[in-house]
């Protein structure tokens, strides 16, 4: 047993990771479990702290052993060697992945609570979970992080397998392990105290890092909301903020494998409500219709599903006086 808590290994992590102190670093936790120990980072390395919201897929009669993972923005990563060993039927790996992906989009909405992510572009992203196992959802954390722009991608953790790298391969950049023991069963082994994590640990931690580092340029929450866009009979859900005095609102229109809740698609939407235009995200198709990769290369199917949109937007009250934008 090497540590007593989560925050307990998050310092002694971060007494590994001292040299990138006055580096651009912002530091990403993997929920829940990676928060507490990511928080620990972060205030040693006076960082900016978000997550990078990842799932497990489980394999179906065993869902602790994962068989890939899937995150924000559309990653996926899949172990071809695992789905062969348990028999995993494409029928069931697509329920799995749908199932995952539903969770990953309302845990990135409860976490940030409308803030917009982090951005990552020219800089250090130090990915912190509390421990790999098989690393399926560290691999896809990275390469979120590395979609995002990050110009170095560290990933970090206090215990890891032996031989952990061979698992990461080139997805990270730079790997940091406190501690590597011969004999590695399960993460929880290494803690003394290793409970679950709630949702309210991971928001608290957030809003504390947010605190320290808050800045006047910053975006609040506070315009964002929930909507349902009815397009060809289809509800879509979606995401409306308008700022006051918006002269127009700029409609997101995503390509394949992105959302509304795609951190880039955030991070522009928060540049655009920051110059006095409103915005609306929502996805082209149902949860349901994106399981058929034919309706992600339908453009005919998703243009109408834009004209329907816009006509949405237009039928809503005040909005006849807003210009509309793509």
């Amino acid at each position: 047993m090497m540590f007593s808590d989560r925050a307990d290994a998050g310092r002694q992590l971060a007494a590994k990771l001292r040299y990138l102190a006055g580096a651009p670093v912002v530091v990403l936790g993997l929920p829940r479990g990676g928060v507490p120990v990511a928080a620990e980072v972060a205030d040693a390395l006076g960082a900016p702290l978000d997550v990078i919201v990842v799932r497990k897929l489980g394999v179906p009669f065993q869902p602790e052993l994962g068989m890939g993972a899937v995150g924000e923005d559309g990653i996926r990563v899949i172990d071809p060697e695992i789905v062969a060993a348990a028999e995993v039927t494409p029928e069931e790996l697509v329920a799995v992945e749908a199932r995952e992906r539903a969770e990953v989009a309302r845990r990135a909405r409860r976490y940030r609570g409308g803030w917009p992510r982090v951005p990552l572009a020219g800089r250090v992203a130090v990915i912190v979970d509390d421990g790999i196992a098989t690393g399926s959802t560290a691999r896809a954390a990275c390469r979120i992080a590395r979609a995002m722009g990050a110009a170095r991608v560290v990933l970090a953790v206090p215990v890891a397998p032996a031989g952990w790298q061979d698992r990461i391969g080139a997805d990270a950049d730079e790997l940091v392990a406190v501690a590597t023991p011969g004999f590695f069963y399960a993460i929880g082994e290494q803690y003394r105290d290793f409970a679950q994590t709630p949702d309210e640990t991971v928001i608290a931690c957030l809003e504390a890092r947010r605190a320290a580092t808050a800045s006047p340029a910053a975006d609040p929450p506070g315009d964002d909301m929930e909507v349902e866009v009815v397009a060809e009979g289809a509800r879509l859900p979606g995401l409306l903020s308008v700022p006051a005095g918006a002269s127009g609102v700029v409609l997101f229109a995503h390509g394949s494998g992105s959302s509304r809740f795609s951190p880039r698609n955030q991070y522009v939407a928060s540049v655009l409500r920051q110059a006095g235009l409103g915005t609306l995200l929502f996805d082209l198709l149902t949860a349901e219709e994106e399981l058929d990769r034919a309706n992600v290369f339908d453009i005919g199917l998703l243009a109408r599903r834009l004209a329907g949109a816009t006509q949405w937007l237009r039928a809503r009250p005040g909005a006849a006086a807003w210009a509309v934008g793509y």
